[in-house]
Order: C-alpha cells, then structure tokens, then sequence
C-alpha cells in the first residue's frame, strides 16, 4: 500500500505542485458577516475567572524576558450581549510579534488560526477587542491608539471594543489577593488592567466596569502548541479559507483533519516545523511520504491531486 502511495504521489506530483501553489496563493480576507440584532452600549465587561488569571500570569511571565521592556497583548474573544460583553478567550501577541517600548503589533495569522480552533465549539465567541500593556504609568489608552481603534471598531459587533491596559502599580496589596480599587480596575500583586470601551464614532475612551465570573479562558490548550501555530499560521490559514471541511484537534501536537467527499479524511500533523500526512479510512491509518519542507496546504493539495489521479 505505502508504495503504491510513493508511485500515485510521484506521477501527480509534477503536475499537481503548481497547482496546489496557484491555490493555496493568498486569499482575500473576507467582510464580516452583517448582523441584524440591536446592540446597546457596553455598560459591563465580565472576564472569566482563567481568562483573568492568565493575563496576570503571562504579564507577569513576560516582564522577566529578554523582552520584558516591550508592550505585550492579547486578542480578547466572547460573547457580546445586549449590553455586556463576556470575555472567554485570550490569544497571546505571539513570539513574532512587531513590539518596541511604545507599540506591539500582533502576530496576526497565528491569532486568525487560533480563532478558527477555539470557535469550532462554539460559533458564538466572537472578537471582542484587545489587552495591550504600557510601560510606563499611562493607565489608558494612548492617542496612538485611539487613531487606529476608532477604525477597527467598526468591523465588531455592536461598532464597539472593550480595551484593556495592563501597568505596573505604584504598591502592591498586601493581602496576597487581588483588588478592586475602582470600577473598571483589576489589580494582583502589582500588576494592575484598567478597561475601556470605545464605540464607533465616539470621540474618546469610555472606563468601563469590569467583573469576574466563573469559567475558562477556552484558549489555554494552545499556549503549549502556540510555537507551532506560529510557524504555519499562514499555510493554516490558507486551507481553512480555500476548503470548507476543515477541522483541528489539539493534542500533543496540532492536527488538521480535512474530510473527502467519499469516504475517509486526510490529516496534517504538525510537529515544529515538520508536518506528517496521513490518509485515514476507518481504523486504518496510511502515512504519506511528501518532500521535506512541503507546507500543510500544499500537502493537503498534492494528496487530493494524487487521489484524483487514482480515480
């Protein structure tokens, strides 16, 4: 079997790589999905309690790097209700993020991946803003900032963003729990986030009180394959967008599972920066010998090919 494999792929090959790279160019991203329900302002942003953990904890992580003088963030999904917004995922900036003293741009494909993960259990989660950090004591968002959310807003549900601000306190609470010493303020040790909404339109920050709540950060399972995601994010990305049987399971490793038409479903394990493909039927499981290197669309790809050429 395996060598029958090695011929089917070798005699598609040739023909099927420049193809799968004309398909698996870059796609253009698509326009948000309009949605018909009435949104009121934010009046209350309600983080879980994982969710609020893990922005203390890699805040804290982050300040005792190589980089821990740079502004580090997340991506915050939830869920948006009338007129609150529930956040239940973090996406970290990543390790190839663009961050400097007074900016972060985020790894952007990595977090679009990660998007398509966590939302397959539930389509509800949608993006809700972002949690960016400051070195210094300003406990709000800069005008830098604003120039560039009050466009972004416009494209989220409701045209309004939650935004928060992670700063180091002045004092640390002596209590060993965190605080509350505002409205819209979470402080633990002496790290502190002070949230914000913005609306389309709106001329400035609005502070915006902000609650725990019981729940996970639904994220957390891809902090140990995050490297990974990284490393192929824009291959990732490119299958979920040109294919729409697409699915991911997190395990040890990342696997992309794309079911056929007739039966079976091919699988893309990555491992670093290898990928290993698998043909699957059943119970049976048939590895795939592509070329070193070969990216996970273009693996995917070649194989279909390789399955037409079959019949």
């Amino acid at each position: 079997m395996a060598s029958a494999w090695k011929e089917a792929i070798r005699n598609a090959a040739r023909a099927a790589r420049k193809w799968a790279d004309r398909v698996s160019a870059p796609v253009a991203p698509r326009k948000p999905i309009a949605s018909h329900t009435t949104y009121e302002p934010i009046r209350k942003v309600q983080l879980t309690d994982e969710v609020s953990r893990m922005l203390f904890d890699e805040y804290a992580a982050h300040r005792k790097t190589e980089r821990g003088t740079e502004e580090t963030g997340w991506v915050l999904l939830g869920i948006r209700n009338g007129d609150e917004a529930i956040v239940m995922v973090t996406l970290p900036a990543g390790a190839e993020r663009d961050a400097g003293e007074s900016h972060v741009q985020f790894h952007a494909e990595a977090q679009a991946v990660a998007s398509r993960i966590v939302r397959q259990s539930d389509k509800r989660l949608t993006l809700l803003g972002v949690v960016h950090t400051h070195p210094g004591t300003l406990r709000h968002p800069s005008s830098g900032d604003f120039r560039g959310d009050r466009e972004w807003v416009q494209n989220l549900r409701g045209g309004e963003g939650i935004f928060g601000i992670g700063t180091v306190a002045d004092n640390a609470p002596k209590t060993g729990v965190a605080i509350h010493p505002q409205p819209q303020t979470l402080q633990y040790a002496d790290l502190r986030f002070d949230w914000y909404t913005l609306a389309e339109g709106e001329k400035k920050y609005r502070p915006v009180p902000v609650e725990l709540t019981i729940g996970p950060d639904l994220a957390k399972p891809l902090r140990k394959i995050w490297t990974d995601i990284e490393n192929h994010a824009v291959a990732i990305d490119r299958l979920a967008r040109q294919l729409m049987n697409v699915q991911f399971e997190i395990g040890e490793s990342l696997n992309i599972l794309v079911g056929l038409a007739a039966s079976g479903q091919l699988r893309a394990c990555i491992e670093g920066k290898s990928v290993r493909f698998f043909y699957e039927v059943g119970e049976d499981a048939f590895q795939i010998d592509l070329p070193a290197g070969t990216r996970p669309d273009q693996g995917i790809y070649l194989i279909l090919a390789a399955l037409a050429a079959r019949g």
